[in-house]
């Protein structure tokens, strides 16, 4: 069976572009395959963050998990950093990719620049080779990701390329996977920005109220035409809201707006966006809520990290062997 591996970074309140993105279409695999799905507790160490907003988010992931339809008896679901061996591959799989390499990853160009290129940590460089370790550790070889992370995946391609190279048939070539639809959520604010769990007014977050939400929907930045129809570089507000209800409604995007043709009143778009949203999340929400109050998730964590650490020690121990290192089992 097809192992199948993703993870979410707990830093900063989740939003509806992760919910779209990823934490919807998680419970799609279940069936498929073998899946491994966890929360990059020590990703989220190459930035500053808060340790009780960091133990809070890790929290809310595992929860938002399984409100999401997550079921722990077919998905393994762990916290990164209850499994050492994602931190010891690591340490082996570094010298096996090039600083060259890593200083050319966009997302650390992007944030070493916002940093003004001070202060930089070197786990926020060498993010990719721990990203790599992950992957590589689950023989995984389907890995859901955001589009912002395809240039991650294959940096784990060459890595497995050049590994493979030298030792033999160790390491399982992975491939990511991006949904077609919904793949890219745009703030509601600014939609030329992505929905980045940092902008209080254009990002729904999964912890807003209905209310709440709702009123970010009906405020969306959208254009002077009054026509919906899907034009990202003309209409990227209207074209983002359209994304929105065709990825909730499981439909294309050239569906979605067909379904709005003749629509001159953004307004009543708006408020069937809304309508959608509301639809989707509200028992989501509500099965979170019960799954925080009951703690039911503790036990989840616990029994799958040691599923995931039997599953990861088996190549660790594959690596170590390769490579020359004395084992004693």
């Amino acid at each position: 069976m097809e192992r199948i591996l993703s993870g979410i970074k707990p830093t900063g309140q989740l939003t509806l572009g992760n919910y779209i993105g990823a934490l919807r279409h998680f419970k799609d695999f279940q069936d498929n395959g073998e899946v491994f799905i966890f929360i990059a507790d020590l990703h989220a160490l190459t930035l500053p963050i808060d340790p009780e907003v960091l133990r809070q988010n890790s929290r809310d992931i595992a929860a938002f998990y399984l409100a999401s339809g997550l079921d722990p008896k077919k998905a393994t679901i762990f916290l990164q950093s209850t499994v050492s061996a994602h931190s010891e591959l690591n340490s082996i799989v570094q010298n096996y990719l090039y600083m060259g390499e890593l200083s050319r990853m966009t997302q650390f160009k992007d944030k070493s620049a916002k940093m003004n290129d001070k202060e930089i940590g070197l786990g926020l460089f060498a993010y990719p080779v721990l990203m790599a370790a992950d992957i590589l550790l689950y023989d995984a070889k389907t890995v859901p990701v955001g589009e912002d992370q395809l240039q991650h995946i294959e940096l784990a391609r060459d890595l497995v390329h050049r590994f493979n190279h030298k030792y033999g048939d160790i390491l399982v070539m992975p491939q990511g996977k991006v949904n077609k639809v919904g793949a890219r959520i745009m703030s509601l604010s600014d939609p030329t920005k992505k929905m980045s769990k940092s902008d209080p007014k254009g990002d729904i977050f999964l912890k807003d109220d209905m209310k709440t939400i709702r009123k970010k929907i009906m405020s969306a930045v959208t254009d002077m035409e009054a026509l919906v129809y899907y034009d990202p570089v003309n209409k990227p507000g209207v074209s983002n809201l359209l994304t929105i209800y065709a990825a909730l409604n499981d439909i294309t995007i050239e569906e979605a707006a067909k379904h709005f043709e003749g629509c001159t009143r953004y307004g009543d778009f708006k408020k069937e966006v809304a309508d959608t949203v509301e639809r989707e999340l509200a028992p989501f929400k509500a099965r979170y809520e019960e799954i925080i109050a009951s703690g039911e998730y503790l036990d989840v964590l616990k029994e799958g990290a040691k599923k995931a650490n039997a599953i990861a020690n088996v190549t660790l121990k594959r690596v170590q062997n390769a490579v020359g290192l004395l084992t004693l089992e």
